[in-house]
This record gives C-alpha cells, sequence and structure tokens, in this order.
C-alpha cells in the first residue's frame, strides 16, 4: 500500500480522531495526554510515555508507540539515545480499544523474563479506514463533553 499525501481536511479529521484516541488510550493506561506526541506525516505515528520501568529491563523508561503500519507497540529507551527499542507489539488490529491497550502493557509489564525482538506485523489499511475509526473516538470525546 502506497500512503498518499493528506488534503487539509483529511490532515484535520486525522488531527482530531487521532487526539481522541490518544486521549482516551492515555487515560486507559494512567497517564495524562500531555505524555503524548504525534505525527501526522506519512506514515502517521504517535508516541505515548509510560511511567514505570520493565523488571527485565531496569534503568530504561518505556512507551507505546503507534504506527499506521504496526500498530501499537512497548518500546524501551536505549542508554544512547538511539531508537527505541520495540520489546512486544499488540496486533490484531490497528486501532484497539483502549481497554485492549491497556491489557497490552499489563501483560508486557507483568512478563519475568526478555524475550526475543518481535516481528511486526502488517496491518495498514487504506487511509479512509483509518480516519473513520479514530473519528469515532472523536464523536464519543464530544459526547462526553
Amino acid at each position: 500500500m502506497t500512503l498518499q499525501p493528506l488534503t487539509a481536511d483529511h490532515e484535520y479529521r486525522l488531527l482530531c480522531g487521532m487526539s481522541a484516541y490518544l486521549d482516551a488510550v492515555s487515560a486507559a493506561v494512567g497517564v495524562g495526554p500531555e505524555s503524548c506526541t504525534m505525527d501526522l506525516d506519512a506514515p502517521m505515528s504517535a508516541y505515548l510515555a509510560l511511567d514505570g520501568q520493565l523488571a527485565v529491563h531496569p534503568g530504561r523508561d518505556t512507551a507505546l508507540v503507534w504506527d499506521e503500519r504496526h500498530g501499537w507497540s512497548f518500546t524501551i529507551e536505549t542508554h544512547s539515545g538511539e531508537d527505541l527499542l520495540v520489546v512486544a507489539y499488540l496486533g490484531g488490529e490497528l486501532v484497539p480499544s483502549p481497554s485492549r491497550v491497556r491489557e497490552f502493557v499489563r501483560a508486557v509489564r507483568g512478563r519475568a523474563r526478555r524475550t526475543p525482538p518481535p516481528a511486526p506485523p502488517d496491518l495498514s489499511s487504506e487511509r479512509a479506514d483509518l480516519i473513520a475509526r479514530l473519528l469515532g473516538y472523536r464523536a464519543h470525546q464530544d459526547l462526553l463533553g
């Protein structure tokens, strides 16, 4: 799949939808929206800083990373400031429910030993489908408030 550049309308809709989705996911995993950043360039991505470290990777900060090809991954920071190291991919769907992301975080944190680096799933979909999924979170947010 080739990622097409965004029109101004698509970019606005993605921004609104992704912001609402990140708000919901950050609340579900117990951090505030100030822990989130996003990049709407192709491929679109988001970063969510988590509190705490993994027992099997002491001294390394943790984060969730989302991108429109692989969905959510649980990552750890490196000591050298290089790219993040992926510990696990959620897989299954590109825009899972915030509660499913929360359970993913709990499962990774509950691991008692290190695991080999995972292979990334290919969850990419058409931008129109992604926008529709994300705008569902915006509509829910509008109803709440």
